[in-house]
């Protein structure tokens, strides 16, 4: 009898814990889990080790583990990685604070908003909705063959290659590229 109890008590632990990361994507090799928040769980991915380095650097930790809620559009290292040579080593300097918090900020959206609200707003405003960020930037979010894509102002788009990755205090959509703000 005490071995069927424990077996129970560890299946509805079981149970417990894949509910805290059910529907949650793998992202970067690692469990996202709905309870934690955007810094928490971003940490652990190993592709956004860049993005974690600069939430450190533009001091937004904090911030982005208060309550929120929160949308970010993460990019990746292979998305930094792409920038010109120099960039992220130069916005990662101290006396450039400013400039890496805008571009940050320009990934931010002060509300939850999930992929497939996202994509009806697309589809109401006629295939193009602008998303306007933390930042001041605007995104023109678009939807085809499958895919969210994001077109910042200076003409750079990206792909959503995992979306809705939910947290305690929001959701993360990975994104391929960098948006920055207008030039």
């Amino acid at each position: 009898m005490t071995f069927v109890k424990t077996t129970l008590t560890a299946l509805s632990l079981a149970a417990v814990s894949t509910v805290a990361f059910a529907g949650n994507p793998m992202v970067g090799g690692s469990e996202m889990f709905a309870d934690k928040n955007i810094v928490e769980n971003a940490a652990n991915s190993a592709d956004h080790t860049t993005l974690v380095a600069a939430v450190k650097a533009a001091g937004l930790v904090e911030t982005l583990q208060s309550e929120g809620p929160f949308t970010i559009f993460a990019p990746t290292n292979s998305a930094f990685e792409a920038l010109p040579e120099g960039t992220v080593d130069t916005l990662l300097k101290p006396e450039n604070k400013e400039t890496l918090t805008q571009v940050l900020t320009c990934h931010a959206v002060g509300k939850e908003v999930m992929a497939a609200a996202l994509q009806g707003m697309i589809e109401d405003d006629g295939g193009e909705h602008p998303v306007p960020t933390l930042g001041g930037c605007t995104l023109q979010a678009t939807y085809a063959d499958g895919k969210m894509m994001l077109l910042d102002e200076n003409g750079n788009m990206a792909t959503v290659t995992i979306a809705d990755v939910k947290q305690s205090n929001g959701v993360i959509h990975v994104i391929d590229t960098v948006m920055l703000p207008k030039s």
